[in-house]
């Protein structure tokens, strides 16, 4: 379960699209402030899918090869083959035009309430559903599996904790590193997805079909 957290959480952090919209929003008027909201929002996101998941298994990770527990290797299975799916559509489909997403114009007068919003809706839901389904294995009896699905949730806010930490300290130098980094995430949008969604995708599809048939 570790090793998968820690795999889940990673590829949520490396996400480019939320990476953008966050330098968006710390480069704005009142960055710092709309960025904590939008980090804050993203990290109570993971936690509350993670208790639920807690609440329903009761703490306890089901039987290996039960009912349960082949309904959530076929879960991870599922995602994992549409996180390949997508990444081949999008590798083949024909290059398109990327304008800036019609909210930056507005970015400046945005309140902490839109960005704790956005963060939401930027969330990379299949992910975040593969975590979950990773996170019914955990037995909180142990602090090992806390620390797991701790470690699990910091990790896949790493970069958003990174970013707002070097605006607070060093905005000037920040705004203009940061905003370089964003245009290069642009420039290479598209790679930057089809690459992540094949090699996480096929990860899950592969750990998924050894726990079946193991």
């Amino acid at each position: 379960m570790v090793l998968d957290l820690v795999v889940i959480g990673t590829a949520i952090s490396l996400g480019p699209l939320h990476n953008s919209a966050f330098i968006l929003l710390l480069s704005s008027r009142r960055g710092v402030r709309q960025g904590l909201a939008f980090l804050l929002s993203w990290l109570a996101n993971l936690v509350v899918v993670i208790a639920c998941v807690v609440l329903l298994t009761g703490g306890q990770p089901p039987a290996r090869h039960s009912v349960p527990s082949t309904a959530v290797l076929a879960v991870k299975l599922a995602i994992g083959v549409a996180l390949v799916l997508y990444g081949a559509y999008r590798h083949r489909r024909p290059p398109r035009p990327h304008g800036p997403p019609r909210w930056t114009a507005r970015i400046d007068n945005a309140s902490p309430v839109t960005a704790a919003g956005l963060a939401w809706l930027l969330q990379p839901w299949a992910l975040v559903g593969a975590g979950a389904a990773t996170a019914v294995d955990a037995n909180l009896s142990t602090l090992g599996d806390w620390l797991a699905l701790t470690g699990y949730c910091l990790l896949a806010t790493l970069s958003l904790i990174v970013m707002e930490l070097y605006v607070v300290w060093a905005p000037v130098v920040a705004n203009a590193r940061l905003n370089a980094l964003r245009t290069w995430m642009e420039q290479h949008q598209e790679q930057l997805i089809v690459t992540l969604s094949l090699l996480f995708g096929l990860w899950l599809t592969a750990r998924s079909i050894a726990e079946l048939v193991n």
